[in-house]
């Protein structure tokens, strides 16, 4: 039977209404995820603008007996079944009472300076002492400049004639009027307490000396070139790692091509965490061609935070490239305002994932035992967690905050599982990015490095600083060390200078 000319005019105005609340629908979807977008943005931009980047998350508990962080004794029992925070309550050793009453002492390898009161009311040589008070004040005298007078005496042996003197004593700035003290103090100030060259040449000013900036950065340069066989062979040790963490930051380089511009270039680190060696290296640019080729004779992990530049590694044979949980936390707790409910469930398992950390840190588990906790305990957490993450992702829009949260995750989940099938690697990317923290400081004070020379030399010093520091390292005893001997030092035996080896020698006096 045919259909009138009514009914198809019908069904074609309904498939048409159909049609367009259909587009209106999904323009209505974009609208709303391009909306939640720009809100994050703006959000992101205030938290820029004001100097706050909360990542801290605290699990919200309706139930006030629920427990928190360190409230649970054990983790063994940890199942992937668990909703709740796993934790355990760390043991603290009880503190010794101090048998000193009062305030805590000062320091035994503080020089003392004694002043005796004797009593005005008695002849002392008609007295017996019996005793005496003493009291302890801390006491502080200004940075000192002082000249150092070498005087090489000459004598005649009477019965010979002959002349006699000694040679001049080798030293690390031989053709300078300074010795190695005043570049270690420079270096030290600006690159470990990020004081800028200008205010340091104020501060020797006032000690009533005036030195120029030509004479500062001509002993600077100096000291470069005498460290540099030595940061070679630190760069050497660092990329003969079998697991490397790498980062990268900005450091701001004049430009002479463009007169009063700085260009924008980039500190590539990398830091072999089982050594505690940390190599910085400055590239003009954040392409992968720096990476590629420092990175083009290693073996072994290479953990870094995502960053597309280093994807062209998962292909390389002989290398196992590993993500950053730190960095994969991060995209749920900027989730938390878009989607509460799902970016808490996941905040909530990576808590129980440091937890675990946290547990083999602190009852100091290593090899086999660490191996093995962490299989029992993280694995099925992170088979969990990626189960309900390839739900939850099938449940959001793909372009709302969620949902590209999770969309980072699953991409990059088996990379961020590998640590738990070893005792060797990290959960995160944390420690390389802790060394890149001086550098952060060091812009906000000297603000840019004065070329591209100049911005490598600073690396040299990082790497070199960053590993005193992670060896507990006086930096200006090592510097005035290292700076002294490093010339007639066989360059065989370099490497005995290095922070991790170094010794503190005794014919130098600091």
């Amino acid at each position: 039977m045919e259909q009138n000319s009514e009914d198809i005019n019908y069904k074609e105005a309904y498939e048409t209404e159909a049609l367009q609340a259909r587009q209106f629908a999904a323009s209505l979807e974009k609208s709303q995820s391009k909306i939640e977008a720009l809100e994050y943005e703006l959000k992101q931009l205030r938290g820029m603008l004001s100097g706050k980047k909360p990542e801290r998350f605290v699990v919200s508990n309706k139930n006030e007996d629920a427990p928190t962080l360190f409230d649970v004794p054990v983790i063994e029992e940890l199942t992937p079944a668990q909703v709740k925070v796993i934790s355990y309550e760390k043991t603290i050793a009880k503190k010794q009472v101090s048998k000193h009453q009062g305030r805590n002492s000062f320091p035994e390898g503080l020089r003392r300076e004694e002043i005796i009161i004797n009593p005005s009311a008695i002849d002392i040589s008609f007295a017996k002492k019996i005793g005496e008070d003493i009291t302890e004040v801390l006491s502080y005298t200004p940075a000192e400049l002082f000249v150092k007078r070498i005087i090489r005496t000459k004598y005649q042996d009477l019965t010979t004639g002959i002349i006699h003197q000694e040679g001049a004593a080798a030293r690390g700035f031989e053709r300078s009027k300074v010795d190695i003290t005043i570049p270690a103090q420079l270096l030290v100030s600006k690159y470990v307490d990020h004081l800028p060259l200008d205010r340091q040449i104020k501060m020797f000013a006032r000690l009533g000396l005036t030195l120029s900036n030509s004479s500062i950065n001509n002993w600077i340069n100096a000291a470069g070139y005498y460290l540099s066989p030595l940061y070679d062979k630190h760069k050497e040790l660092v990329l003969n790692s079998n697991y490397l963490h790498a980062y990268e930051t900005t450091i701001k380089v004049m430009d002479s091509d463009k007169k009063g511009s700085t260009h924008q270039g980039y500190y590539w680190v990398y830091q072999s965490s089982i050594n505690k060696l940390v190599l910085f290296e400055y590239q003009k640019g954040r392409g992968r061609e720096g990476p590629r080729e420092m990175l083009k004779y290693f073996s072994g992990y290479l953990q870094t935070d995502g960053y597309q530049a280093y994807e062209l590694f998962d292909k390389k044979e002989g290398i196992v490239l590993i993500h950053c949980m730190a960095h994969a936390r991060r995209k749920f707790v900027e989730a938390l305002p878009n989607d509460k409910l799902r970016s808490e469930h996941a905040l909530s398992e990576m808590q129980k994932l440091y937890v675990i950390e946290r547990y083999i840190q602190d009852n100091t588990l290593t090899g086999e035992a660490k191996k093995n906790y962490r299989i029992q305990n993280a694995k099925p957490i992170l088979a969990a967690l990626k189960v309900w993450m390839i739900q939850a992702y099938s449940e959001v829009l793909p372009n709302s905050i969620i949902g590209k949260a999770l969309h980072y995750n699953l991409q990059r989940w088996d990379r961020l599982s590998v640590y738990a099938d070893t005792a060797l690697l990290n959960i995160d990317n944390n420690p390389v990015e802790n060394s890149i923290r001086p550098v952060a400081l060091g812009r906000k004070n000297y603000l840019f490095a004065g070329n591209h020379v100049a911005a490598q030399r600073a690396a040299m010093f990082y790497s070199l600083l960053a590993t005193c520091k992670n060896y507990n390292i006086n930096p200006y005893d090592w510097f005035c060390d290292v700076l002294d001997r490093i010339n007639d030092h066989h360059i065989n035996k370099i490497e005995e200078l290095l922070p991790q080896n170094w010794r503190l020698s005794k014919s130098t006096s600091i």
